[in-house]
């Protein structure tokens, strides 16, 4: 069993729109043209056939909401996908959002296990008051929150949430409601893109997981080992990024690393599994 934790698609009405957006975006910060091209057509139905095609059982999408206006659209749509043909989606929220507790509140009530936040596109320090406002009330229900941590290619200068701000910013929430045995924070990218050696300085143990997004193909395979052994495979979860990254080549490259079974059935579905409440 295979459970991607980190997707992205949009609706069919602005699909095209949002991928050109993004590869744009991902040109101009980088001054190099093409530079993110997208594995699948953006849509649900792309990844539905990316999934058939890979071998990926089940997979989580991650909606951002780059502006409050866009709340009601994303939850709505994150709850129309949800639950169906092994697709699971978390919600979104804007830390300029009104009301939040009230706004958490109703994601929970959608069925919908998490969100996704992500500073650089959100404009917010993981720092700011409003994000530890979201991130307490996401805690104190049992939310998971998903963040995008370290460089992102469309901000080369923006780096708002580092493994090692992140830690010490967390810290609080993370004595005060992180379970060591079931964390609710997940840092994507193996605790930041381009930012490992940081994350094996200051992540290691802290009670939250940490996902393979956009690493398993840019990471080397002894960095990779020395964070999954350090942190614990059952705080480890499979994830590829699509449609910035090929679900099929992720799954490979997972496959080729020397995990033990039991590391290699937590990552590629166990805790998945338990953040999504199935399974056994």
């Amino acid at each position: 069993m295979l459970i991607d934790s980190h997707t992205h698609i949009f609706p069919d009405k602005i699909a095209d729109r949002a991928i050109a957006s993004l590869q744009a975006n991902a040109d101009a910060g980088t001054g190099i043209k093409n530079c993110l091209p997208a594995h699948t057509n953006g849509r649900l139905e792309g990844l539905k056939e990316s999934m058939k095609k890979n071998g990926i059982d089940a997979s989580i999408v991650l909606p951002v909401v780059t502006k409050p206006a866009q709340f009601d659209t994303v939850n709505a749509y994150a709850a129309e996908i949800n639950g169906a043909d092994g697709i699971y989606s978390f919600g979104g929220i804007h830390p300029d959002c009104e009301d939040v507790e009230a706004k958490l509140d109703y994601i929970k009530s959608l069925g919908l296990r998490g969100i996704k936040l992500h500073p650089a596109y959100q404009r917010c320090y993981i720092n700011d008051p409003r994000y530890l406002r979201i991130a307490e009330h996401c805690m104190k229900i049992g939310l998971y929150m998903t963040f995008h941590s370290g460089y992102d290619i469309a901000y080369p200068d923006y780096t708002p949430c580092t493994p090692k701000l992140f830690a010490e910013t967390f810290a609080p929430l993370l004595e005060k409601y992180g379970e060591k045995d079931h964390p609710h924070v997940i840092l994507a990218h193996l605790g930041g893109v381009k930012e490992h050696d940081e994350a094996l300085e200051y992540l290691m143990g802290l009670p939250i997981y940490l996902d393979t997004a956009y690493s398993l193909e840019q990471v080397e395979t002894e960095t990779i080992m020395a964070i999954i052994n350090a942190h614990g495979a059952d705080k480890i979860l499979f994830a590829s990024d699509s449609p910035w990254q090929d679900q099929g080549a992720c799954a490979k490259r997972l496959a080729s690393l020397p995990l033990t079974d039991e590391q290699r059935e937590l990552i590629s579905h166990k805790n998945a599994e338990r953040i999504l409440g199935i399974g056994g």
